[in-house]
């Protein structure tokens, strides 16, 4: 066990309180049994300058792809095509995520309505048929075409193609130390969860992956994890 920031972290997430912790800036190296976590600056810059060139390049390929999706949304239910929310990313500092609207409008008001039909574990919301998702939100989320809009995030800076996805801010809070450790690096598109079953994937197997990725990070297994990412995006397991 050991203290980092004022704040106890211990290896079984089972005995740790049930705390928000947000992690300040770090300029050290911490450890505990089985996670260490080391700053790397060198992969740090390399892994920045590879997100700004593929987002770059996939936004000029794919957008005539992201106009269709955006008028194929208005047409299914007219209003703004892109769906903004804050979500939680590294060091605990809030940011608006994009994506394309998936679901009829005003469907966050109805939340707590189907907050009875949830289906998965932990603090995350997640409904297979949910009511709420429109014909053409069916679709994108099936094949991820909802999340292309976060490639103008990933280039804003406040996103990387690989790493932890971040949670919505309620989500978040929700959480404890142990699984906070997860906001020690930048949020990202798809991690080790994207390969390993999406959605099917239970909420501590989640935690524990992002831990093992931010563990292991480098630039190598970043360029594996996008290559296996793409191969499952097409096979649409775990999407809903």
């Amino acid at each position: 066990m050991h203290r980092i920031g004022g704040a106890l972290l211990v290896t079984d997430p089972e005995k740790v309180p049930d705390l928000t912790y947000i992690y300040p800036n770090y300029y050290h190296t911490f450890a505990q049994p089985e996670f260490v976590f080391y700053k790397k600056p060198l992969y740090d810059a390399e892994k920045r300058v590879m997100d700004i060139i593929l987002s770059l390049t996939a936004i000029a390929v794919l957008f005539p792809v992201m106009v269709i999706i955006a008028a194929s949304i208005m047409i299914d239910d007219f209003g703004n095509p892109i769906f903004i929310q804050k979500r939680v990313g590294k060091n605990g500092k809030e940011f608006w995520m994009l994506k394309f609207r998936s679901m009829y409008k005003g469907a966050e008001i109805k939340r707590t309505e189907l907050l009875r039909l949830n289906q998965a574990d932990g603090p995350i919301f997640k409904i297979k048929n949910d009511p709420r998702v429109t014909a053409v939100g069916k679709f994108i989320r099936r094949t991820s075409l909802d999340e292309l809009p976060q490639l103008f995030n990933i280039l804003q800076g406040s996103m990387s193609i690989i790493g932890p996805r971040p949670f919505v801010t309620y989500e978040q809070k929700k959480m404890n130390t142990y699984q906070s450790q997860r906001l020690l690096v930048k949020p990202g598109l798809s991690c080790y969860w994207q390969i390993r079953g999406r959605s099917d994937v239970n909420f501590r197997d989640l935690i524990e992956l992002d831990l093992k990725y931010i563990q292991n990070r480098g630039i190598l297994l970043d360029i594996g994890l996008i290559m296996k990412t793409v191969i499952v995006v097409f096979t649409t397991s775990g999407a809903y």
